[in-house]
């Protein structure tokens, strides 16, 4: 609701009151409408003050009433009242003012904002457009460019940055409530013509055209096929080059098709699916949300490669005081320079001193011995894993956290080494560790409700997305990478190119198609992997044909690639040519196309044409079906947590949902069709066959992805 207030000397105060962010909903915009009419009409109030109640302005919609029909006050006649009204109306903007809020804040005749407010128009982001005038009203007052920029990309900036631009007109360190009504007291007989955003005229730059088809061209390559950043575009254009009333006509249009379209449903699912996955159980039944998690402020990270520093980076960065520790001094020089190198950046950007202050140095892991907390991040060696793990066992005092950064080995093998299994956790972060947001937080058979706590809300301090995992190779991520790269492989044996297969993942909205992100973290990665798993190596030649491993279909043409050398961007070529070692432009490499027909010649297979549907069903579907089989053995506790791990670690298209949402979204009795049918053809690649969750889920009439916890849940009860 919207709570008025008469206060003294003529200025009325209305206040926002739905926690926790006093959202618009139907209740709320019915308090506005009623209040501000109120006060227009009561001939003792000369201003108004719009503010929230608990230091929050407003969040923005309900997004909650997105799934039904629409009741309560039309928001835009709402706000053109407001705007139209005869007596100064003063934006009070404390906490945030996000989409509708800022939109609300955009038809006031002022803005005042308190200086650690945070303000945006955010809706692209949920597949839609700013669509109460947001896209209209914006471009009147700071102008096409920077509007262009704020409303394409949803960006939140700082109230300091809104005064630059002209969003607000003034910025406090005290209550932005009772400065709003002071300011209201000067302002309330001036005239209000100037002060009616809608009436402004647009100020475009000369070259108006060009910077439209300009920002056109990097909002399609930076949407990757979402739709919602083109049609924010295309309403900027109509504020610059219609009057305001067509300008509206057309921001209506365009949220109409929006609004319906499955790219909304899409990222409206996963705003809700980001809030879902902190709700996990240990298999004890524990929840580690209802456990209260260990304080960590001292913590250590052994180990500084490119992990370990991102590790430490992100550490510091959070605030927690860490010792880093490397063995060889040479890499311990290089790593602590690259270390504040990156503080040090930071910081510049945000115009604060670097917490250099907060982080040590050491080549000795008794230094740790009192951390609260230990991450390893050495390399993916178990045999060098145990080692550490054990020496920790004896430095580091019984309470300590063991966590290790692993991306794939098993953690019940490195707590049972420890004399106290129940304080180990995996800490899986993704490269560049202090820029990426996802961690999977791996739970031994062991570990305590704690300790799966403590990792959660340290990953959490430190900026991250944390989702629980169990343990099992690869956890959750890399376990459906797997069958992904290996359908990838295994059409390059059937006649596709690198080109072809990244090309036809990266129309889909991928930021790199496999073969890309294999030369970019490196062929020998998934090489090594291979290697420990027995599947490649001279001990596996003489017994099984090329192409089987342990009685099945394998791909051995990575292996072949890293026996010539070729590591990917590091040495200049892999899966493409580069112009020189660690380059980033990939270009078509006639030697892969040579090879690969050497390949299919030596082992009798006959190239055949290749569609890009076949590449997109192959590869997306063996790593939907394997999601499908990481939430049946209870690797992942529902569909929102593999379609987050996906969406923010693997840079799955977050207009598609995430794999387990788009296999809804494309109907998952095609989905097991194509499986079934691409089974048949390979029925040597097991990783083709359908997993039992998805045949009951097809047979149970295929139930919309937000009720697939509680089927799983039956579904395992009846195992």
């Amino acid at each position: 609701m919207a709570r008025y207030a008469h206060i003294k000397d003529s200025v009325a105060l209305i206040t926002l009151t739905n926690p926790p962010v006093n959202a618009l909903s139907a209740a709320v915009r019915h308090g506005i409408t009623e209040s501000v009419t109120r006060a227009l009409r009561d001939p003792t109030v000369k201003a108004v003050v719009l503010c929230g109640e608990n230091g929050k302005f407003c969040g923005g919609a309900d997004i909650r009433e997105f799934a039904g029909p629409m009741t309560g006050p039309a928001f835009v006649p709402m706000l053109d009242d407001i705007e139209a009204g005869d007596k100064p109306v003063v934006a009070a903007i404390e906490g945030m003012a996000l989409g509708g809020g800022l939109e609300l804040a955009l038809c006031c005749h002022y803005r005042i904002a308190h200086s650690k407010a945070r303000l945006g128009l955010p809706e692209v982001t949920l597949g839609l457009l700013p669509a109460a005038g947001g896209t209209q009203r914006l471009p009147r007052l700071i102008g096409i460019p920077a509007s262009l920029e704020l409303i394409t990309t949803g960006r939140h900036i700082s109230a300091q940055e809104a005064l630059k631009l002209g969003i607000v007109d003034q910025v406090t360190d005290k209550n932005a409530c009772e400065v709003a009504v002071e300011f209201a007291q000067r302002v309330m007989d001036k005239p209000l013509e100037s002060r009616r955003v809608s009436q402004q005229t647009v100020q475009c730059p000369p070259d108006l055209e060009a910077l439209l088809e300009n920002t056109m061209v990097q909002v399609k390559k930076r949407a990757r096929g979402a739709i919602a950043p083109v049609a924010c575009v295309k309403a900027v254009r109509a504020a610059a080059t219609l009057p305001y009333k067509q300008g509206m006509e057309r921001e209506r249009d365009m949220m109409g098709t929006l609004f319906n379209s499955g790219q909304a449903r899409a990222l409206q699912y996963f705003f809700f699916a980001q809030r879902a996955v902190g709700k996990w159980s240990l298999p004890s039944g524990a929840c580690w949300n209802n456990t209260k998690p260990k304080p960590v402020h001292r913590a250590a990270v052994i180990g500084l490669g490119t992990m370990g520093r991102g590790i430490t980076v992100s550490l510091v960065a959070a605030g927690v005081s860490v010792v880093a520790v490397e063995v060889g001094e040479k890499q311990l020089q290089a790593g602590k320079q690259m270390v504040m190198a990156i503080l040090e950046r930071q910081a510049q950007k945000k115009g604060v001193a670097a917490p250099l202050d907060l982080l040590r140095f050491s080549n000795n892991l008794k230094d740790i011995g009192g951390v609260d907390l230990v991450i390893e991040a050495v390399f993916e060696d178990m045999a060098l894993k145990k080692q550490i793990f054990k020496e920790l066992s004896s430095v580091c005092k019984i309470d300590t956290l063991l966590c290790t950064n692993t991306s794939g080995l098993d953690i019940d093998v490195l707590a049972s080494i420890t004399g106290r299994p129940q304080q180990v956790v995996g800490m899986h972060f993704f490269a560049p560790a202090h820029m990426m947001k996802l961690l999977e937080v791996v739970h031994g058979r062991h570990s305590s409700p704690e300790a799966v706590a403590t990792a959660m809300s340290l990953g959490k301090k430190m900026g991250k997305v944390s989702v629980a995992v169990g343990n099992c190779p690869g956890f959750v991520g890399n376990r459906m990478l797997m069958p992904y790269v290996e359908q990838a492989n295994f059409l390059l044996e059937e006649g596709a190119t690198p080109e072809q297969v990244d090309q036809a993942l990266e129309e889909f909205g991928f930021a790199m198609g496999v073969f890309r992100m294999s030369d970019l973290s490196g062929l020998d990665v998934g090489w090594r992997v291979r290697k420990e798993a027995g599947l490649t190596g001279p001990s596996v030649a003489a017994t099984e044909s090329p192409r089987k491993r342990q009685g099945r279909r394998y791909g051995p043409i990575a292996d072949l690639i890293c026996e010539q050398g070729r590591l990917g961007q590091k040495t200049g070529c892999g899966w493409y040519l580069y112009d020189r070692p660690g380059g980033r432009e990939a270009k078509p490499d006639p030697w892969i196309r040579r090879f690969l027909e050497e390949y299919r010649t030596k082992h009798g297979l006959k190239a055949r044409a290749i569609d890009k549907q076949e590449i997109l069903d192959r590869c997306l579907f063996s790593l939907i079906n394997e999601g499908f089989r990481a939430l049946e053995d209870g690797i992942a506790a529902g569909p929102e947590d593999v379609d987050v791990i996906y969406v923010f670690g693997y840079s799955w298209p977050r207009h598609m949902g995430g794999p387990m949402f788009y296999a809804g979204m494309v109907g998952l009795a095609r989905v097991l069709e194509r499986l079934e049918h691409y089974h048949q053809a390979h029925p040597d690649v097991p990783s083709l066959q359908p997993s039992t969750l998805l045949r009951r889920l097809v047979a149970s009439g295929s139930p919309p992805v937000q009720q697939w916890r509680g089927f799983i849940k039956r579904m395992r009860s009846q195992l």
